[in-house]
This record gives C-alpha cells, structure tokens and sequence, in this order.
C-alpha cells in the first residue's frame, strides 16, 4: 500500500502554549469543568470540534483578498451562489452566518408546533431550532448503528421503514424529513447513495419535502466513491451533485467542508418558500446577498467547497483520522466502528463502565483528556442529547454515552496524533479511578455548552 501523505506544504505556524497540571487543574475548576469555557490558549490540542477550526488554502487566502464588500450586489456573491447552484443544483441560494441560521430560518418558515421532523440523527443545533417552534425532532437511525462496533459501510443511514410509517402515521404534521450527512450524532458515520435515494422516493410518495444537513456532504462522497458499488471511478463532484439531485434542499455549515472560518447556507427548490426565507433573513441575518457574512467569507466559501472536494485531500483526511482511530483501539479504548471520515468517536460508556449514565461517563473522559494531557474533546452523550421525562422529570439518558475527538482540517501533523495517542494511553492505565460529575447549573436548552459541573 501507497504511503497517504499530507496533500499540503505548511506556510504559516502558531505557537502552542504548552500548560502543567497544575495550571489545568485551575483551568478546569475555573470553568466550571466546561471544555466549552476553557480558553483555548490553555488547550495544547484541540479537538472540541471541526467547525470553523481549519486552516484555509493559499487560493482561499487569495480570494479574501478580492472580497467585495458591497452592501447588495456584490460580486463575491456571485461566485459564492456559482459555486453552491454548480455543486448543489439548488435553484435558490441564501447566505448565513453559519449552519444554525439555516436551520433557524427553515425551521421558522416550515414547522409549527406540534409537527414531527425525522432525521437519521439529528446534531445539537438541528434539534434545538426544531424543539424551539414546539415540534419534535425524531431520530430513526438504522438497525446497523446500534452496534458501535459491528463493521459497517454505511451505519449513518436513515431507517427507510421507520420513515415510511413515520410520514404515514403523522401525515400532514411533518413539514419536511432530513438527513444528515455524515451522520455526526452517529458517531461520524456516511450514508450511502441508495439511502439518500430512496429516503427521497419515500418522501415524495407522501408528499413530504427532503432536505439534507449538508455539513460533511464531501466526506459522504468520498465514502460513497470507496464504499459503494458503481462509483469506485467517479469523480467526487459528481458523486455530490447526485447526493443532492435527490433533495429538496439542504441545510450547511461551511465551517466544516467549505473548510473556513465562519458562513453557511440554505438552498431550495421552492420559489415561494424562498421569498419567505429571504424575509427572515433580511430581518435578523442581512440582505440577500450577503447574509450576515463579509464579501471576503462568500469568496473563501466558492474556493474551499470545490477544494472539499479534491480527491488526494480526502484520501489524506481519512487515512488520518483512521489512523487516530486504529492507535487509540490498540491502546485498549472501545472506538465507534468503523472509524468517521471527520472524528473518532470513543464510547465512554464501555471504558468506563463504573460510572453510570445518571453520572455522565462522556464528560469525565473530557475532564481527564484535559487535565492528563490539555486536549480538549465534547461529550456527544446524556449531557449532549438527554432529556426529560415530562410526567416523572426524570432525566433519561442519551443512546449511547461517547466523546468526540473532532479533527480540525489541515491542522495537525502526524506528531501531535501521536501525542494524542500517548495521553490516552496513559489515561487507559488509570481509568478504574476516573470520577463521574454532577450537574451544578444549567440552561433549558444546548446546556453543554454552558453547564457547570461538579465532579462526584
């Protein structure tokens, strides 16, 4: 097998601060065992998440540069609708500051209060807009992801039975079905190509609109192209410009694979719909053309969409993100199987079977990531995604209790994995001694954002 090396020279660096114990442990009691409010220049290695965390292309740092910054009309709108209706098809582009204020403004416009939307997964923000206008977000996951460490190609797929009876059952109160590709609350996992398909074909015979949460779409395709049969030689684009072909309209951060900084967008098919969308968003985002976002982010966004999509640059995220994955196994931590295309997912629930879900074993493996080795995670668990019961108040637990090691694009080197490796290691050797936390203070919702803990 050929060496996959980084498709990419290094042409600036930032220095890391390097912090002791000591200094983390005060860090850590100071933010309320928060990762979320820990100052990032006392994180040595930070994989709290991928969104907005990379670094831009020599191209895109270019395109900053001829930024147009005209109120309306402005050029670097243009490019930017250009590139997306090229990659997407989508007739209808609007400009967001980022993913949220797309699921915001769709969720204003679509849904009501009690209307159900399905998704394979839906992430944090996702949910949460949905849950604000008193709809439900209802996950159907498929059969294969209940097992976290099964071998699987495509564990992020939408249930297709469960969807049926779900747009049957609840007919005129799902405004629209989603899916999420890759499916990051499934611990990274793609969906494949015959999913997508015929997720759509089941919405449209009832008459239910199809969007996809587009954050990942490229590392779906570079899935897709490896995984599934009859696209082992399609180019990536192509492979994109399908995925979506099926959809209504979608949903993107860009801070994931338009690989920058900060924006977002919402696209559909509806003509009326739109004008609706455009409404909100010249309220509360910015004019159509520009949507909260500088003319320098629009241009950033049309170059790093296409360079998502570059075929050795996929082949290098995944081999390194595998690679994070296959060291942390042999260290004995219990990984989500097979390792994402964005993340290893580590199921704290199993490495840490002493602490019980009631104790939130996800946010103690990030309390000691930080304080062994200053590398700050998030837990994707019951501090994540659990709830309440509303006749009991009882809180019931999330699916699964994991913690996500995100991997920011063209960041880190090999080296700095490796140091990633070596403090879970050293972790693994005193796990039996690790301590849950408790819950001190929290808001109604998105509370693992600004929770504070105790530890137990």
């Amino acid at each position: 097998m050929r060496r996959i090396i980084e498709p990419f020279r290094i042409k600036v660096v930032e220095p890391i601060r390097f912090t002791e114990p000591e200094e983390r442990e005060a860090v850590l009691r100071a933010a309320g065992f928060n990762l979320f409010k820990v100052p990032s220049e006392s994180v040595i290695i930070d994989l709290l998440t991928d969104s907005g965390t990379g670094a831009m292309s020599a191209q895109q740092w270019a395109g900053v540069m001829r930024g147009d910054e005209s109120y309306a009309g402005s050029p670097s709108f243009e490019r930017f609708e250009a590139a997306v209706k090229d990659i997407t098809g989508f007739r209808h582009v609007i400009p967001t500051h980022q993913g949220r204020a797309a699921e915001r403004i769709l969720a204003s416009t679509l849904v009501k209060a009690g209307d159900v939307v399905p998704n394979n997964t839906h992430f944090d923000t996702t949910r949460a807009n949905i849950e604000a206008v008193g709809a439900t977000a209802l996950d159907l996951p498929c059969d294969e992801s209940r097992d976290l460490f099964a071998p699987g190609d495509f564990k992020g797929n939408i249930h297709l039975e469960a969807l049926d009876r779900t747009l049957h059952k609840f007919q005129g109160h799902v405004p629209f079905a989603m899916i999420t590709v890759t499916n990051n609350g499934g611990g990274g996992q793609p969906v494949s190509m015959a999913n997508i398909r015929e997720a759509s074909a089941i919405c449209r015979r009832h008459g239910v609109p199809f969007y996809l949460d587009a954050c990942r779409f490229a590392e779906n395709a570079f899935f897709i192209r490896t995984r599934e049969p009859g696209y082992r030689e399609t180019p990536l684009l192509e492979i994109a410009r399908e995925m979506f072909s099926y959809a209504d309209g979608c949903t993107m951060s860009a801070k994931k694979d338009g690989l920058v900084n900060i924006g977002g967008f919402l696209c559909s098919n509806d003509d009326a719909l739109t004008r609706q969308e455009e409404e909100l968003l010249i309220l509360t985002e910015g004019f159509p053309t520009y949507g909260g976002l500088a003319g320098r982010d629009l241009e950033a966004i049309a170059i790093g969409l296409y360079e998502a999509l570059d075929l050795p640059y996929q082949e290098y995220r995944a081999s390194s993100t595998s690679y994070l994955g296959e060291n942390i196994v042999a260290a004995g931590i219990p990984v989500v199987q097979p390792p994402g295309g964005h993340a290893i997912y580590v199921d704290a629930g199993s490495m840490l079977p002493h602490i019980p879900a009631s104790l939130y074993p996800g946010q103690a493996l990030v309390i000691e990531l930080y304080r062994e080795g200053g590398i700050r995670t998030v837990e994707i668990g019951s501090v994540m995604f659990g709830k309440r019961d509303t006749e009991t108040g009882a809180e019931l637990p999330a699916r699964f209790e994991l913690v996500r090691l995100a991997i920011p694009r063209r960041v880190y080197t090999k080296s700095q994995i490796d140091y990633v490796v070596d403090v879970f290691r050293d972790l693994s050797a005193r796990r039996d001694g690790i301590r849950g936390v408790r819950i001190v203070e929290q808001p109604q919702r998105l509370r693992h954002f600004s929770a504070r803990f105790e530890p137990v």
